[in-house]
């Protein structure tokens, strides 16, 4: 009975393990709308490009250019784009390589820095670091919408520059306790890594 018990653990475990690659259509359904991205950021470029030197029409069909405020609206709109195809690229890297089947590219000179010594936790803190940007960005595009819609001498007006300030000066401080948290996986160089009593002995004997 032990036999065929342990056959059927094996192919159970097998099965298992096996179901990694249910990942692998989803990592490449994410490549494929990296392009569809790219078609986003490429629209945004446009209507940038036709606000600043041809002009868009009104509600009462007046040709007008770009505002300051509204061409940093639309820059912002290109970064926020450009941050999330970042992140869908983490994910697909990281995803594959940690809960897939490793990449190797060890040999690679065009290996990004971001792979080095990359696990689950640190994926996890890279993406948290990540959807934070994209966060922080979403929420200057709003400061700006409503900083356009109040009188800058007035004292909402300033007001809302102070608030704009502080949240991303919060956020700089939390993104850098962030980057301390991630330096702190730190390993021993093979030329420093302390060595055990009981390899002490053995390199003795020897």
């Amino acid at each position: 009975m032990s036999d065929p018990l342990k056959s059927f653990e094996n192919f159970f475990e097998r099965t298992i393990f096996w179901s990694r690659w249910v990942q692998a259509p989803m990592y490449m359904g994410l490549a494929i709308g990296t392009f569809f991205y790219l078609y986003q950021f490429m629209h945004e470029l446009y209507v940038m490009y036709q606000g600043m030197f041809i002009g868009v029409p009104d509600e009462e069909g007046v040709i007008n250019k770009f505002t300051e405020g509204e061409a940093m609206l639309s820059v912002l709109a290109l970064v926020d784009v450009s941050m999330v195809m970042n992140l869908i690229v983490m994910v697909i890297i990281g995803g594959y390589s940690i809960f897939t089947s490793h990449i190797d590219l060890d040999e690679n000179e065009d290996k990004p820095l971001w792979l080095d010594g990359l696990d689950a936790g640190m994926l996890k803190i890279k993406l948290a670091t990540s959807l934070a940007s994209i966060s922080g960005v979403h929420l200057l595009k709003t400061f700006i919408d409503i900083r356009g819609s109040i009188q800058g001498d007035s004292i909402d007006g300033i007001l809302i520059e102070i608030a704009i300030h502080m949240a991303f000066i919060v956020s700089a401080w939390l993104l850098s306790q962030t980057e301390k948290t991630i330096h702190s996986y730190h390993h021993y160089p093979t030329d420093h890594a302390p060595v055990s009593a009981g390899h002490d002995d053995d390199l003795e004997g020897l």
